[in-house]
């Protein structure tokens, strides 16, 4: 009897440790992007100046431990933002990215690729926002917004720099990156 509540105690911890909340934020163990699952990487919390701006999360087809690594890999993969901070205008948000191509992938900074990229951002983000970057193994950039599609690009150099905004050489923020490749 005392191995069966053992068992029992055991599955009930095991059943409930997938379930992950950061700041409220309620974190997927996996989801499903163009019918294939992605499983949680890693997440942690985008800050700046003090300031907790989202709890960011990486989704992949396979574990990804490095910068590097995930960077090489083929597979598909989502970065999902979920705000907690009241507002953040979106020229902020176009600066933010665009510094993050300057710092990660200066080469791209300037393309037509990025432009297209920056232009999908038309509003502000405030508290209780999701963003879905969908970053395709063949190259599509897919963006949503509380579900709602963004649009979508195709261009591989396009997906792996904003990948190397988050967890590249010179990531937006030291901290997320850690967090985003479960560290």
């Amino acid at each position: 009897m005392r191995v069966l509540l053992m068992l029992m105690l055991v599955l009930l911890v095991a059943g409930t440790a997938s379930a992950k909340e950061i700041d409220r934020v309620k974190i997927e163990p996996q989801v499903t992007v163009n019918a294939e699952t992605l499983q949680l990487n890693g997440s942690g919390i985008r800050k700046k100046f003090f300031f907790k701006v989202y709890v960011g999360s990486l989704y992949s087809v396979r574990r990804l431990t490095s910068g590097p690594e995930a960077l090489r890999d083929t597979g598909d993969k989502l970065i999902r933002m979920n705000f907690v901070i009241s507002k953040v205008e979106k020229e902020k948000i176009v600066d933010a990215f665009q510094e993050g191509f300057n710092s990660n992938t200066p080469e791209l900074a300037d393309s037509a690729e990025v432009k297209k990229f920056l232009s999908l951002i038309t509003e502000d983000f405030k508290r209780g926002d999701q963003v879905d970057l969908f970053l395709g193994g063949d190259g599509t950039v897919t963006g949503k917004l509380n579900g709602k599609l963004l649009g979508t690009l195709v261009s591989r150099p396009l997906a792996t720099a904003i990948l190397a905004i988050y967890v590249g050489e010179h990531p937006a923020d030291a901290s997320l990156k850690k967090g985003l490749l479960g560290k």
